[in-house]
C-alpha cells in the first residue's frame, strides 16, 4: 500500500510540475511583476517593521517607500538619459572609423549572402538595403517597441503588487503557514530567515554592480574608449543577471574596444583589466559577503537559468537566483524534501 502511494505521488509530481512551469508561463504577465514585487516588499519589509515600532502608521511608512522607489526609477532615468546624449555625441571620426570597422566585420556576411553592393555603396549599406535584412529589422523594432511596452506595463504592475504587500493586504508570511508549513512558529522563522537572505543579495548585488560599472567606466576612461558612461550602465545593469551577464559585458566591450584599439598589447591590457574588475567583484568578493546566504551550486545555478530564463525569459535570468534560493530555504524545512536542497548545495 506504501509503495502504491509512493508511485501515485511521483506520478502526481511528473504531472504537477510541468503544468505550473506551463501556468507561470502563460499567466506570466501576473506572475513576473508579482514576484519582482515580492523581493521588493522583502526588501523594504525592515523599514517597515521599523517604522511600525516607531508608531509610523502603515500607510505613511508606503507613501515613504514609494517616495524612495520613485526616486530611484527617476535616477534610473537620468543615468539612461545622460548615456543617450554621450551616444549622441559621437564625432564623425568616430562614425567613419566604427562604419569602416563594420563594413570589415560584414563583409564576409554580404559575400556569403551573394548581395552585389551597388556603385558607390559600401557593404555595410547593400546589406542593411537588402529586403530580407530590413524586413527583420522592422520586425525587430516592433518586437522592441512591444518590449518596451510590456516593461512599463509590469513596472506599474509591480509597484501595485507591492503597494498591496507592504500594506498587508496580501500577508505572505500568513500564507506560508497556511499552505506549506501549517505552523506559525516555522512559518515566521523561515519567513524570516527567507526575509533576511533576499534582503542581503539584492543590497550585496546592487553595490558590487555598481562597482563593477563604475570599474568599466574608469577603464574606458583610462584607455580612451567612447561612451565610458554608456558602458559603465550596461555593466552595471547585466550584471544583475547572474554568471551570463558577467560574460555578455566582457565580451560585447571588448568587440566594442576592437573599433578604437589597434591589436596591440593596449587591447590586451584593457581585456585583462574589464576582465579582473568582473573577477575581483563577482568571483571573489560577492561569494565572501554572500558566505552561507544561499550556498547554492554553479550546477543547479546554470540549471535554474536555463529552466526560468525559458519560463519568463530576461526577467526570468533576473529572478533565478532569489526564487531558487526561495525554493531551496523551503524544501530544507521538510525530511522528504531536505535531501534535494542539500543536493543543490
Amino acid at each position: 500500500m506504501r509503495k502504491e502511494l509512493l508511485a501515485i505521488r511521483k506520478l502526481l509530481l511528473i504531472i504537477v510540475v510541468p503544468l505550473i512551469m506551463y501556468l507561470l508561463n502563460l499567466l506570466s504577465l501576473i506572475f513576473i511583476p508579482l514576484t519582482f514585487a515580492l523581493f521588493a516588499a522583502l526588501l523594504f519589509s525592515p523599514l517597515m517593521r521599523w517604522f511600525k515600532r516607531k508608531g509610523v502608521p502603515n500607510f505613511i511608512g508606503v507613501i515613504i517607500v514609494l517616495l524612495i522607489v520613485s526616486a530611484g526609477i527617476k535616477g534610473t532615468y537620468e543615468m539612461l538619459q545622460l548615456t543617450g546624449k554621450e551616444l549622441a555625441s559621437a564625432d564623425d571620426d568616430f562614425r567613419n572609423k566604427f562604419e569602416d570597422r563594420l563594413n570589415d566585420v560584414v563583409s564576409p556576411v554580404v559575400d556569403m549572402m551573394g548581395i552585389t553592393p551597388k556603385k558607390d555603396e559600401t557593404k555595410l549599406h547593400a546589406l542593411m538595403s537588402n529586403d530580407k535584412v530590413s524586413d527583420n529589422l522592422f520586425g525587430n523594432v516592433g518586437s522592441g517597441l512591444n518590449m518596451t511596452k510590456n516593461i512599463i506595463t509590469m513596472t506599474l504592475m509591480t509597484l501595485f503588487f507591492m503597494v498591496l504587500l507592504l500594506a498587508g493586504s496580501v500577508n505572505m508570511q500568513k500564507v506560508m503557514e497556511l499552505l506549506i508549513f501549517k505552523q506559525k512558529h516555522a512559518s515566521v522563522k523561515t519567513f524570516r530567515q527567507i526575509e533576511k537572505d533576499i534582503f542581503k543579495f539584492i543590497v550585496v548585488k546592487f553595490i558590487l554592480s555598481f562597482f563593477t560599472g563604475l570599474g568599466f567606466s574608469l577603464a574606458c576612461y583610462a584607455f580612451d574608449v567612447s561612451f565610458p558612461i554608456f558602458w559603465g550602465v550596461f555593466a552595471f545593469l547585466i550584471n544583475f543577471i547572474q554568471m551570463i551577464g558577467s560574460v555578455i559585458s566582457v565580451v560585447v566591450l571588448t568587440i566594442f574596444a576592437l573599433v578604437e584599439l589597434n591589436l596591440t598589447g593596449t587591447l590586451l591590457f584593457f581585456i585583462l583589466i574589464i576582465t579582473g574588475v568582473q573577477a575581483l567583484f563577482g568571483g571573489i568578493i560577492e561569494p565572501i559577503l554572500m558566505g552561507k546566504s544561499f550556498s547554492i551550486n554553479t550546477v543547479t545555478v546554470l540549471i535554474m537559468l536555463a529552466l526560468w530564463g525559458f519560463i519568463w525569459g530576461i526577467p526570468g535570468l533576473i529572478l533565478s537566483i532569489p526564487l531558487t534560493a526561495l525554493i531551496k530555504k523551503i524544501m530544507e524545512k521538510f525530511p522528504g524534501t531536505s535531501v534535494y536542497a542539500r543536493i543543490m548545495s
